[in-house]
């Protein structure tokens, strides 16, 4: 646990993500097993637990933590965990347990005895021992890791691609031990067994204006870039999963696609979408779907799910990646005709003879509802990550609105001492504003110190980590859409907003009104 707290403690205070991969690194090859394979559940949000921090907190904090310091200090502070290992009375750091015995103690524990098994590990630890035992078992890590930076430093630490290591990933179990002994070179390589796994998957660059000098129209393949999210299908002996982009298994929610696909053998890409009547719906309906455990007849039925197919991977047991797209194309046209998956279609090629005939296509795919283009060079492998000069996302012009400062709310990790989340709204007349949107990038450091700073001079009222601000400052937000709402009190909310501008000079009173905002708003069809 010491090993774990210490390297906690040095990602949350980095912000290089190169030092971030290098300490990650380090660890993996000076921790035992199977301690470096939980830390590495935890950094990938893979832990096979989930305990109800909040209630154990609150029953094991009462007697030893006088309620209104631990409020008034959480206030401060901005961080649950931090606050808790700093308040917790000392005598911790005798006999700490390893990251294993916690798992050990905590995996069966019932909810019953587990604030008794959480308070008697709190009193064995120091003061970064505490936080990283909490933030281990929340799962809320929140140390700028992501999943695929975990795997880069583990990929790092033993000489190894980061593909080969999210080629066998799916197929794998916490605590890693038998990944770990073939990186060691101690073991075999892994098998991902009979079950369809997740292969990484490739990814386009935004378009810039100096990449245009450097394509072909003739060597370039054009494709609608439609309004779901990007999908990865395994089909294997009989067994179908559905995984994200970044290789969360989100089969559960869509059964229909399951069953549609069990005959069918192959890893396929595409676009996962709610479609009716051969019209795709706009993405808050995909919405509804998408993060839950099981889904209703009613869902299936109004909100009909439907994969549009951009690539094949594998055909059947065939890995085809290494041949150009044209020729993977031709596979996957001969795979949908071979299977004929309900719930499916191949994704229509855009026809062009040059870039300004494409534009002009570009320029309507907002009002056909549509987010963009997708350029391919025909003769590109399927290649996993980012590479350079293969595909490119030309995506529609943002839109903006002018919107006034509601809340603000403090950040986490290495912005938890400032207010740098913003909840911000337009006039619903002339003297209510109504919330539109939340967002908490697109400005810069100093930025944010002057933001922090006229917050805390303009606060009308306090909720706990939130403040309430006068309607005084006007943020220029860019987003990709705004779409229908019910946790809004103005009824829409936007898609991926992030501030553009924070309009210093202008007046309160001139930022933009709910009727334009709801002109934004896609055609969408009544469900009966």
């Amino acid at each position: 646990m010491e090993e774990f707290a210490e390297l906690l403690d040095r990602l949350v205070y980095t912000s290089s993500r190169n030092t971030k991969v290098e300490l990650i690194s380090q660890y993996f090859h000076a921790t035992v097993d199977p301690d470096r394979g939980w830390a590495l559940s935890a950094l990938t949000d893979g832990l096979p637990f989930r305990l109800p921090m909040r209630k154990a907190l609150q029953i094991v904090l009462e007697p030893r933590v006088d309620p209104v310091l631990f409020r008034l200090s959480h206030d401060y502070v901005g961080d649950t965990a931090e606050t808790v290992a700093l308040l917790w009375p000392e005598g911790g750091g005798k006999s700490p347990p390893t990251l294993s015995d916690v798992v050990d103690r905590v995996r069966e524990v019932s909810l019953r005895t587990f604030p008794r098994v959480l308070e008697c590990l709190l009193d064995k630890l120091d003061v970064k021992g505490r936080f990283a035992l909490i933030k281990f078992l929340s799962g809320e890590l929140r140390a700028g890791v992501s999943a695929r930076i975990a795997k880069t430093a583990l990929a790092q630490a033993f000489g190894r691609d980061v593909s080969e290591i999210e080629e066998l990933w799916h197929g794998l179990a916490p605590p890693y031990t038998e990944l770990f002994s073939w990186l060691e070179g101690k073991a075999e390589r892994p098998d991902p067994g009979q079950r369809p796994t997740f292969r990484p998957v490739m990814l386009a660059h935004p378009i810039e204006e100096g990449d245009w000098a450097n394509l072909v129209p003739e060597e370039m393949a054009a494709e609608w870039k439609w309004d779901g999210i990007r999908v990865q299908l395994g089909a294997k002996n009989g067994e179908v999963k559905l995984y994200s982009r970044a290789g969360d298994d989100v089969s559960s929610a869509f059964p229909d696609i399951a069953l549609a696909f069990a005959h069918t053998e192959g890893v396929l890409d595409g676009e996962l979408l709610v479609l009716r009547d051969g019209e795709v719906a706009p993405f808050n309906d995909l919405q509804q779907r998408l993060n839950r455990k099981s889904v209703t007849g009613k869902m299936l039925q109004d909100y009909p799910a439907h994969i549009r197919l951009y690539d094949i991977l594998f055909d059947g047991p065939d890995d085809i990646r290494a041949l150009s797209f044209l020729e993977r194309r031709k596979k996957l046209e001969d795979w949908y005709e071979r299977f004929r998956p309900s719930l499916a279609d191949v994704s229509a090629l855009v026809a062009f003879e040059d870039f300004s005939q494409l534009e002009s296509k570009w320029q309507m795919a907002r009002e056909n509802g549509i987010e963009g283009l997708m350029l391919k060079r025909k003769a590109s492998p399927y290649l996993a990550g980012r590479p350079k000069g293969h595909w490119f996302k030309w995506k529609r012009a943002a839109l903006t609105l002018d919107c006034v400062l509601m809340y603000a709310q403090r950040g986490s990790g290495k912005r938890s001492s400032y207010y740098s989340d913003y909840t911000f709204g337009v006039w619903k007349d002339d003297r209510e504003l109504v919330p539109v949107g939340k967002a908490y990038s697109g400005f810069t450091d100093e930025e944010l110190l002057r933001l922090d700073r006229w917050i805390r001079n303009n606060t009308v009222e306090r909720f706990g980590p939130v403040r309430a601000v006068k309607p005084a400052l006007v943020l220029e937000v860019a987003f990709d859409a705004v779409q229908p709402s019910t946790r809004h009190k103005s009824g829409i909310a936007m898609r991926f907003p992030r501030i553009h501008r924070i309009r210093w000079d202008k007046p309160a009173v001139e930022a933009d009104r709910l009727e334009t905002a709801l002109r934004l708003l896609p055609n969408t069809r009544t469900l009966p």
